[in-house]
C-alpha cells in the first residue's frame, strides 16, 4: 500500500478551491437575508454626543441602524468577551456597547438593509457627532511611559559589567512598523436565525469553537443556541484567532430583526482589526576578540491598546540560539489609542528575531568575521533561559545545508564589492527559531463496512493544508486509499479543536487521529478473532496493522483479514472512534524549531531599488507530514519576510490618529515581480521525545529572520545599514 505520511501529497480540497465549490463566510445565504454595513469612527478617542440615522431610515429598504443606544442586551462583565487567545490583562473591546471610542475606524453604527448596495448607501448618510478627547498613537513619543511585561528571561551574570568589560561592542536599535495580516478573504459573517433565537454561523475565524463561546458569552446564549461553522478560509494569518467585531455586529442584527444577516467588512475596515505591533528592539551585543559573547542584552518596546496589554516573546530568542556567558532582557509596553494588536505570523519571535540577527551581523562586521562563523562560533547547546538542553537542534546542519546550496563561500566580504552590471549585490544570512508547541485536541473516525472513512475535527484550515494532513494521517493509520477519507472540520459541533495557529495543529491533530484509528484497529481484531479460524488468533493490538483494507500480522503479512469480512461478521455497518491528543511533558529538554536563511539582492546603485533575487531558507522541524504544503508554507513565509523587510508598513497620521494608506493600493505587498528564486530545504531531524511521531509543525519558522538577512544583504551589497523597516529607496540613496 501506498504511503502518504511524508510524500509531497495534493491538496484534497484543492478542486473545491479551484471550481469554486468551496464556500466563504460571505457565501453562505438564506432566505430573506439582510445586509449589515458597518459605519466607523472618525476619531481616536472620545465620546458619541448624538448619532442621527434618519436620512438612512427613510432610504427604501433600509430595515434598521443599530446603535449602541437601541441594540439588544449584551453582557455586562469582561469575561463573557473574552476568548480563548485574548490577553490576560484588560478588558476587551466590546462593539456597540456604550457611547465611548478607544481607537480610530471603531464600529459605531450599523446600517441594515434588504441589499448590499443600499446598505452602503445608507451608512454614508449616518450622521455622528463626537465630543473628541486626547489621544496618542505614536509609540516613539510615548516610549518612555512603557511599562515592563511581567514575561520575563531571567538574567544571567551582570550583562552590564560584562558589556562594558568587552573587547568588542554592539548597540542599536532597530524598528518595526504597524504591519497588517491583509488576507484575500475579506472578514465577513453570516448569521442565520431559527426558530427559539437558535443561530447558525458562518464567520471567517481560526477557531469556530471559541467564536461560539465568544458569541454565547456575548449574547448570553446557552451552547447549544449557536453553532458556528468556517469550512474554508481565505487567509488570516493571525487575524482569525480572536473573533472580530463583525461577528458580534451580525449576531446582534440576527437577534434583534429575527433574520439572517450578513456583515462583510470593506478592506480599509479591516485596518482597524489587529495587526503586528510597532516595535523598538534594542540590542547590545559584548564579544571577545574569538567571537565568544560575554553579553547579550536585549530590550524590546511595543505598542498596545489602552484597554488591553498584548505582547508576545520578543527578547527570548537569543536565549534558544547563541551561547553567551550574562545576558538580560526585558519587555516593556506603551499604551496607545488603537486597536488591541494581535498575533501575525511568526509573533514576537519575527520582529525579536529581526532585531538580534541584525545585531548579530554589524557584531561580525566590528570583529572582522564572516557572519555564519560567528553564529557557529556562538552556537548554544541549551536554552539558556530553562537551563535545558535540546533534545533535537540541526541548527548547524540548516547553516551547513544552506550554505552550500546558497554558495556562501564565494561571498566577498566587503561592502560593496560584488556587482552585477550596474547593480551592487548584496549575500546576507540569519537564523531563526520558533517553539514546537502542541494542544489537547480531539478528533472522531467513523469507518464504514464499505470501506469508507469520516475524520472529524473542529479544527480550521486556513490554507495551510489541514484537510490534506488529517486526509494523510487517516489513510496510512487505517489502511485505506486517500481518496477512501472525507476530513469534516470547520464545524463548532465536532469534537474539540483550539485555534489554529503557532505551528502546533499539524503534530496536535495527526496525534487525535492515530489515538482515535488505535482504538478502531482494537476493535476491530476483537471482532476478528472471534471469526472461525481467524488467522490472527492470539495477536496483540500492537502486533497488527490496518493495511490495503485488512488487519495485518505485523511479523507476517500473510496472517491478514479484510476489514469489510470482519465488520461483516460482526454485523456492524459502521465503527464510531473518538480520542483526543495526548502528549507527556518533557520536563528534561527544549524543544524548538530552527532554520537558516540565506539572501541575495541587488540594488540598483543608482535609483536604490531594491530586489531580492534568490532565497534559501533551510528548516529543521522534524518530521515533515506532506513535503508539498510544507515547502508552501515556508515559500509563503519568505514572501511574508520580503514584505517585511522592502514593503509594508502602516502609517498613522498622528494629529488625527488615522491611518493613512489603509488599502492595499498604498500599504505595499511583495507581487509576482517581487518574488524570485526561493528554495526550501527541509533538515532531516529526529524528536520522538515531543511526540511518538515526531511532528514539530512548519507554519511560523518560514518567515522568522527572512527580514533580518535581506537586511544584511542590503548593508553588504550598499555599505549602508538602514534599522528601521522597511528598507526603501529613499532610505538607501539618502
Amino acid at each position: 500500500m501506498t504511503a502518504h505520511i511524508g510524500t509531497a501529497t495534493s491538496r484534497v480540497d484543492g478542486r473545491a478551491k479551484v471550481t469554486g465549490s468551496a464556500k466563504y463566510a460571505a457565501e453562505f445565504t438564506a432566505p430573506g437575508l439582510a445586509f449589515g454595513v458597518v459605519v466607523t469612527s472618525t476619531i481616536p478617542k472620545g465620546r458619541i454626543a448624538r448619532i442621527d440615522a434618519s436620512r438612512a431610515l427613510a432610504v427604501g429598504g433600509v430595515i434598521d441602524v443599530l446603535t449602541h443606544a437601541n441594540r439588544v442586551q449584551m453582557a455586562d462583565e469582561d469575561e463573557a468577551y473574552c476568548d480563548e487567545v485574548a490577553p490576560e490583562d484588560g478588558s476587551p473591546y466590546r462593539p456597540l456597547y456604550d457611547d465611548k471610542v478607544q481607537f480610530n475606524l471603531q464600529p459605531v453604527a450599523l446600517v441594515v438593509a434588504d441589499d448590499e448596495d443600499t446598505a452602503r448607501f445608507a451608512a454614508t448618510l449616518v450622521e455622528v457627532e463626537y465630543h473628541v478627547e486626547s489621544f496618542a498613537t505614536d509609540l516613539q513619543a510615548r516610549r518612555e511611559q512603557a511599562v515592563e511585561v511581567d514575561k520575563p528571561v531571567k538574567p544571567r551574570g551582570d550583562a552590564t559589567r560584562a558589556l562594558a568589560g568587552a573587547d568588542v561592542r554592539h548597540d542599536a536599535e532597530y524598528g518595526i512598523p504597524i504591519e497588517y495580516h491583509n488576507p484575500m478573504e475579506l472578514y465577513a459573517s453570516t448569521v442565520l436565525w431559527r426558530e427559539g433565537g437558535k443561530l447558525v454561523v458562518y464567520d471567517k475565524t481560526q477557531g469556530v469553537q471559541n467564536v461560539q463561546r465568544y458569541v454565547c458569552g456575548v449574547f448570553g446564549l446557552k451552547d447549544d443556541d449557536v453553532q458556528v461553522m468556517s469550512p474554508f478560509v481565505g487567509g488570516a494569518f493571525g487575524s482569525g484567532l480572536r473573533p472580530q467585531y463583525q461577528v458580534a455586529l451580525a449576531a446582534m442584527a440576527a437577534l434583534k430583526l429575527k433574520r439572517a444577516v450578513r456583515v462583510v467588512l470593506t478592506r480599509a475596515q479591516m485596518y482597524g482589526l489587529c495587526y503586528r505591533p510597532a516595535t523598538i528592539e534594542r540590542l547590545a551585543l559584548g564579544a571577545n576578540r574569538d567571537g565568544a559573547l560575554a553579553a547579550l542584552t536585549h530590550e524590546a518596546i511595543a505598542m498596545t491598546s489602552q484597554h488591553e496589554a498584548f505582547s508576545r516573546n520578543d527578547i527570548g530568542w537569543g536565549e534558544v540560539l547563541y551561547a553567551s556567558e550574562t545576558s538580560r532582557a526585558t519587555h516593556r509596553l506603551a499604551k496607545l489609542d488603537v486597536p488591541t494588536p494581535g498575533d501575525m505570523r511568526g509573533p514576537g519571535a519575527a520582529t525579536g528575531v529581526y532585531g538580534l540577527e541584525c545585531a548579530m551581523d554589524e557584531l561580525a562586521i566590528a570583529l572582522k568575521m564572516d557572519p555564519l562563523q560567528l553564529r557557529l562560533r556562538c552556537y548554544s547547546e541549551r536554552d539558556q533561559d530553562k537551563d535545558l538542553p535540546f533534545y533535537s537542534k540541526r541548527l548547524r546542519e540548516c547553516y551547513q545545508q544552506g550554505a552550500e546550496t546558497f554558495g556562501w563561500s564565494r561571498r566577498s566580504p566587503e561592502p560593496r564589492s560584488m556587482r552585477d552590471g550596474h547593480e551592487l549585490v548584496g549575500w546576507g544570512m540569519a537564523s531563526g527559531a520558533w517553539e514546537a508547541l502542541q494542544m489537547p485536541f480531539a478528533t472522531r473516525i467513523v469507518m464504514t463496512a464499505n470501506g469508507h472513512v469520516e475524520v472529524a475535527s473542529a479544527t480550521s484550515d486556513i490554507g495551510t493544508g489541514t484537510y490534506t494532513i488529517m486526509a494523510q494521517v487517516a489513510a496510512d493509520m487505517l489502511g485505506v486509499p486517500l481518496d477512501s477519507i472525507t476530513v469534516k472540520l470547520g464545524d463548532s459541533t465536532l469534537p474539540k479543536a483550539p485555534v489554529e495557529g503557532g505551528s502546533w495543529t499539524a503534530a496536535s491533530i495527526a496525534h487525535a487521529i492515530v489515538n482515535a484509528a488505535d482504538d478502531i484497529r482494537a476493535e476491530l481484531l476483537k471482532i476478528a478473532q472471534r471469526m472461525p479460524d481467524s488467522p490472527l488468533q492470539g495477536l496483540a493490538a500492537d502486533e497488527v496493522t490496518l493495511a490495503d483494507g485488512a488487519i495485518v500480522a505485523i511479523s507476517d503479512r500473510s496472517r491478514s483479514v479484510p476489514m469489510t469480512d470482519v465488520m461483516r461478521h460482526g454485523g456492524m455497518d459502521r465503527i464510531e472512534k473518538e480520542r483526543g491528543s495526548e502528549f507527556e511533558d518533557d520536563d528534561e529538554h527544549a524543544h524548538n524549531t530552527h532554520a537558516a536563511v540565506f539572501a541575495e539582492v541587488k540594488v540598483d546603485e543608482e535609483l536604490g531599488v531594491i530586489k531580492v533575487t534568490r532565497v534559501v531558507n533551510a528548516v529543521a522541524a522534524g518530521r515533515i507530514i506532506n513535503t508539498k504544503t510544507a515547502a508552501s508554507q515556508i515559500m509563503g513565509g519568505v514572501v511574508f519576510g520580503i514584505g517585511m523587510a522592502l514593503h509594508e508598513e502602516a502609517l498613522i497620521d498622528h494629529r488625527f490618529g488615522r491611518i493613512m494608506n489603509a488599502n492595499i493600493a498604498e500599504y505595499h505587498m511583495p507581487v509576482n515581480a517581487d518574488v524570485h528564486d526561493i528554495q526550501v530545504i527541509f533538515v532531516e531531524e529526529e524528536d520522538r521525545i515531543i511526540n511518538k511521531m515526531g511532528i514539530k509543525g512548519v507554519g511560523e519558522i518560514g518567515i522568522i529572520g527572512v527580514a533580518a538577512a535581506i537586511a544584511n544583504a542590503v548593508y553588504h551589497a550598499t555599505g549602508k545599514r538602514v534599522r528601521d523597516l522597511p528598507i526603501t529607496l529613499d532610505k538607501v540613496v539618502g
